[in-house]
């Protein structure tokens, strides 16, 4: 009897896993997007580049220094008259000494798709799955010192897995904009999608908090998804998650309008 090769086994291997990981994912969908329970968020904040002054910064981090992202949830959701008063609470977990898997280099749908299970393996191995993870959102942040100079790479929210990766500066004064992102890639994990152009720009309209402003320019607030204020001038990030909201487009996305 001839044994199957190794391709195929392989294949069958990664088939499965897919099916087991298409299941969890739907079952999430479905229990995250009924509102009907606040889903818990958890950070946790890992030291990217091994400076001390990283290792600081984390040291004195809190659940404190999270919670405007539950209070800004909470006057979101108010604005959409949500049944749920909290749709998310934020805390802070343990700190993870052991860094992700690089993103692919030459980033395509084959390594891309490799590497989210790769991702997923790495984060059940450093925070074991449990039945919370259902409506469990885990928001890994990697924060770095900045010295360098050196812009951060592409953060990231996954809605198949409730997961999100996140790079942040660990500078206290980037501590408001940091919240930004990962109210942000939180939101991507419910099903929000990115509103800003190839330049970074806020797309209109969807990417303006009131796109039926007048006049339109400038704007007061940031949408969440695009994170930046726009102007006659071109745009600039907002400072903290107070000048930021979810516009209607948003809403529809993660389902808090009927």
């Amino acid at each position: 009897m001839r044994l199957p090769s190794f391709t195929s086994i392989r294949v069958t291997l990664l088939f499965i896993a897919l099916l087991c990981v298409g299941f969890v994912s739907l079952t999430q969908l479905i229990y995250t997007r009924n509102w009907n329970q606040t889903l818990q968020v958890t950070v946790f904040p890992i030291n990217a580049d091994q400076h001390l002054t990283t290792a600081d910064y984390i040291d004195k981090l809190n659940t404190r220094d999270f919670t405007i992202i539950d209070r800004w949830s909470v006057r979101e959701a108010k604005r959409y008259d949500l049944d749920l008063a909290q749709p998310f609470q934020v805390s802070l977990g343990e700190q993870i000494h052991t860094l992700p898997p690089p993103w692919p280099k030459n980033a395509n749908p084959i390594s891309v798709l490799f590497w989210g299970l790769r991702f997923r393996w790495w984060a059940y191995r450093h925070t074991p799955d449990d039945d919370a993870d259902i409506t469990r959102i885990r928001m890994f942040v990697m924060y770095h010192s900045g010295e360098n100079d050196q812009p951060l790479a592409h953060s990231l929210g996954m809605q198949k897995g409730l997961m999100g990766l996140v790079h942040a500066f660990a500078i206290p004064e980037q501590t408001n904009q940091n919240n930004i992102v990962i109210a942000h890639e939180m939101l991507h994990t419910v099903g929000a999608i990115d509103k800003y152009d190839k330049f970074g720009g806020p797309q209109y309209p969807a990417g303006f908090a009131n796109p039926y402003r007048e006049p339109l320019l400038p704007q007061r607030n940031a949408e969440i998804m695009s994170g930046r204020i726009p102007t006659e001038y071109g745009s600039y990030m907002a400072e903290s998650l107070r000048s930021t909201i979810v516009n209607q487009y948003t809403a529809n996305e993660i389902n808090w309008l009927e």
